[in-house]
């Protein structure tokens, strides 16, 4: 009996120690799995925040070279305003010359009459 026991402990100590080195493989092998599931993940999201710089830095052009447009365009309409202004201020003078041209002509036209 005692013979048949010590036996069947032998066999249940073995069967333990090869639970125990499948349950360490699998442990070893999940912790190598987790370890390149996180070098995946930090390498995706450094891609990512990559791609987001380069997506910042291309629209920070974008925007500035609007700016830039939109300031050469406030310049341009400010100076057509002058523009304007200016060509209403010699149509005046010229309206007023014609004017003054018309009454000189007219009052010769009646001195050349008498």
């Amino acid at each position: 009996q005692l013979h048949l026991t010590m036996s069947e402990k032998n066999e249940l100590t073995k069967s333990l120690e090869m639970v125990q080195k499948e349950l360490q493989q699998k442990e070893s092998e999940m912790k190598r799995e987790i370890s390149e599931y996180k070098d995946r993940l930090l390498h995706a999201e450094k891609e990512h925040q990559d791609a987001l710089t380069e997506a910042n830095q291309k629209n920070q052009v974008k925007i500035e070279a609007c700016h830039d447009k939109m300031n050469s365009l406030e310049h341009f309409i400010s100076s057509q305003k002058l523009e304007i202004e200016h060509l209403k201020s010699n149509k005046e003078e010229l309206n007023n010359s014609l004017k003054e041209a018309n009454q000189t002509l007219g009052e010769l036209l009646k001195t050349k009459v008498r």
